[in-house]
């Protein structure tokens, strides 16, 4: 069973658990975002998705998650996000192992894991400093302008940036350029509405999709699967 609460960190920011209560293959999409993740005695780093991570489901086998907004996990982890892109990697290849032997104790032994994990990241984002270009108000409002359907060249004059500087940005915050972050940030609205109960054709247009084909085709390259499927209960 899958559960989630908005975490104390605030951003956006996600504090998430999963306990399969059958197996199977989960199907993780892009979303723009880096995770903190807790899971068989391990801590994991999940880079920025830009395709479906097909994830096996093991009943009795629990994760327990932090997902930060985009663009907030290079200040976390310590690295620019374009580095950690589909990947999955151990917490200790970026941080000093001795480390991240204290923190997997502090997290096992605490009694609710996601709030462990939310002070671990809360310690890190008062004292680290994030990679070079992160930092700044510029990457809220680069995702409510790319959210919102406007376009590269229009959201780089908003913020006072050249389309290259804004690319190279977007590398380091979001682990892929504006484009791509445009098509999953898209596409995550458009699931978003049509959840919400909205006709597929009527989310398209509200997500800035040109029709419900575009959305389908979008849907597929990203997810890697029919937008249907998408959408039916767990």
């Amino acid at each position: 069973m899958y559960r989630e609460r908005p975490s104390l960190l605030g951003g956006d920011a996600v504090v998430w658990d999963n306990a399969p209560v059958a197996p199977g293959v989960g199907r993780v999409l892009p979303d723009g975002c880096m995770d903190l993740i807790w899971s068989a005695g391990t801590l994991l780093v999940a880079g920025p998705d830009t395709r479906a991570h097909l994830v096996e489901r093991a009943v009795g086998h629990e994760h327990v998650g932090l997902r930060f907004a985009p663009g907030t996990g290079p200040a976390v982890f310590g690295v620019p996000a374009d580095e950690l892109t589909d990947l999955r990697v151990p917490l200790a290849d970026l941080w000093p192992p001795d480390r991240v032997r204290e923190l997997l104790e502090r997290v096992a032994a605490a009694p609710d894991p996601g709030a462990a994990l939310e002070a671990v990241a809360g310690e890190r984002l008062s004292r680290a400093e994030p990679p070079a270009g992160v930092g700044g108000g510029w990457r809220p409002a680069a995702v409510e302008a790319l959210r919102r359907g406007a376009g590269v060249g229009a959201t780089a004059r908003q913020l006072g940036l050249s389309e290259r500087q804004l690319r190279r940005r977007c590398l380091v915050a979001f682990g892929y350029g504006p484009k791509t972050l445009t098509r999953v940030l898209r596409m995550q609205r458009a699931l978003e509405l049509a959840r919400d109960g909205v006709p597929l054709a009527t989310a398209a247009a509200r997500a800035g999709y040109a029709d419900q084909p575009h959305l389908a085709r979008e849907v597929r390259a990203l997810a890697g699967v029919p937008v249907t499927e998408l959408l039916e209960p767990a």
